[in-house]
């Protein structure tokens, strides 16, 4: 039995994840590679579509993330589901590494995924090549050669210089993984992206690690449900199936689908469902995306919002502590999205995290705040604050989640009465007896009229007597006559009820 299967499984396409310093040239490196590797004339606009994308390389096929460095790569790995076959560490021959270098290393090692190094900038005047292989066994990344076992290869990936070599390191690594699928079963993989778009509905991008899907099956990701009627490749065009490895695009889900969820597909809609019954979520290590309530239509309820945070710390430690503080924070309407925990200062990468967002927020916990950052957050609107209390960072942004809360209109009751008398009516303007039952009646109070506790109309209070003198407000278990502006004739034994609409 093991032999038939071992013979069903054939060789896969590897998926690389490129990461590291914000300036060490990750997308200038992903550019070119696309580039030059995929003939497709609408190469140039496939980031707005997908985000990743295949190219050939010496007749084999390569999928790359093409933001492998974001929160979905984390909250990915986070649900212990490791993406990636092989992660590119890009390191500047001018620079480096950097405290990004650092966090990007520590997300591999935590995924357990097999790295290749790129030394990049090997083009520039300051670039040194043999400093830079010191500087990364300082910080313990030992290097071919230079006391360890981690491939690299110098490159410049703005003129394509060991880009090349590169790419055949990484065939080769996959080579040695030993990275296979079996074609014939039904897909499985990943959600690295997921969107909900007003004209198409929810959309989820998967990566294929194993099987094949086919137009007319079901993929379900979590308790997600999707027929794989629209199904698009990484150039947004349609297919009708698709593959390991292949990074692919369906719309049509119920409801939107977590990023990091692993998916599956089925032949029918019966055992799609069964499946979703059984399904049971996986732990999950740190917030997870925010869940906000969808109307009818898959939209977003009015009324609702999203803070957009980032949390740099000193140590681990501090990280740890900040999380569990920020489970006590709750808002009915205003939810509180971790895009990053990081360590170390606040840097003007921690701003571009937040891609430019004017309401989000970049928090610190006994850090520092560098000169780029501070005036990269001033031009976008992002505010920056650091704290060295815990429990001081946690009510300051408790504090921001309910200012930051969007305001909902609340009608709010402040008297009920009820018609003894009709006398008569000129138009829409009603003249009747009346007696307070509750609260209290003024003038200009805007009022519902309710007939058998149905609402029937709305008017508005225009003139209050009592005793045959004019007054501005009665109060409960007076009787009163009232002019009231209102379409519908009231009738005796009606009642109104005056409100008052609040910001809350």
């Amino acid at each position: 039995m093991e032999k038939e299967n071992a013979q069903k499984k054939t060789e896969r396409p590897p998926v690389i994840c490129i990461m590291g310093h914000i300036d060490h040239g990750k997308s200038t490196l992903l550019d070119y590679i696309r580039k030059t590797n995929i003939v497709d004339k609408e190469a140039g606009g496939i980031t707005q579509k997908i985000s990743a994308y295949e190219v050939v390389h010496k007749g084999k096929k390569i999928t790359f993330l093409d933001t492998p460095g974001h929160e979905s790569f984390a909250k990915i790995r986070e649900r212990g589901a490791s993406v990636a076959d092989i992660a590119v560490l890009v390191v500047s021959a001018e620079d480096g590494v950097k405290k990004q270098t650092l966090e990007a290393l520590h997300c591999i090692q935590e995924s357990n995924t097999p790295m290749i190094v790129a030394i990049n900038k090997i083009d520039k005047p300051g670039a040194d090549i043999e400093r830079t292989k010191s500087n990364l066994a300082e910080n313990e990344i030992y290097l071919e050669g230079y006391g360890g076992t981690v491939p690299f290869v110098p490159i410049s990936a703005k003129f394509g210089q060991g880009v090349d070599d590169l790419l055949d390191l990484m065939l080769l690594m996959a080579e040695v993984e030993e990275l296979t699928g079996d074609i014939n079963k039904p897909a499985e993989g990943v959600v690295i992206e997921a969107n909900m778009d007003k004209q198409k509905g929810i959309s989820a991008t998967m990566i294929i690690q194993d099987g094949t899907i086919k137009s007319g099956m079901f993929v379900t990701c979590g308790k997600a449900l999707a027929p794989t009627r629209i199904m698009e490749n990484f150039l947004g065009k349609k297919v009708t199936e698709a593959t390991f490895s292949s990074p692919i695009r369906i719309i049509g889900f119920d409801v939107l689908p977590k990023v990091g969820t692993r998916f599956a597909t089925f032949t029918n809609k019966e055992e799609a469902l069964d499946y979703i019954s059984k399904y049971q979520e996986p732990a999950v290590i740190k917030c997870d995306l925010p869940e906000i309530t969808l109307d009818e239509n898959g939209q977003p309820l009015e009324n609702t919002g999203v803070i957009d945070v980032v949390i740099k710390a000193d140590v681990m430690g501090s990280i740890e502590g900040i999380e569990h503080e920020l489970e006590k924070i709750k808002t009915d309407r205003m939810k509180v999205k971790i895009v990053h925990f990081g360590v170390g200062d606040i840097t003007e990468n921690d701003i571009h995290l937040l891609g430019g967002k004017p309401d989000s927020l970049v928090l610190g916990f006994n850090v520092k705040i560098d000169a780029k950052a501070r005036a990269s957050a001033e031009k976008s609107g992002i505010q920056v604050k650091t704290f060295d209390i815990i429990y001081k960072l946690t009510e300051w942004l408790q504090e921001m989640a309910v200012s930051k809360t969007p305001k909902v209109s609340v009608e709010e009751m402040s008297g009920r009465a009820k018609v003894l008398k009709f006398f008569s009516a000129v138009k829409d303007k009603n003249v009747i007896g009346a007696r307070v039952e509750e609260g209290e009646i003024r003038v200009g109070d805007e009022i519902k009229l309710m007939r058998k506790e149905v609402e029937v109309g709305r008017g508005r209070i225009r003139e209050l007597q009592q005793m045959k003198e004019k007054v501005s407000e009665v109060r409960t278990g007076v009787e009163f006559g009232c002019q009231l502006q209102c379409t519908i004739t009231p009738a005796p034994g009606d009642k109104f009820e005056a409100y008052k609409i609040i910001q809350r």
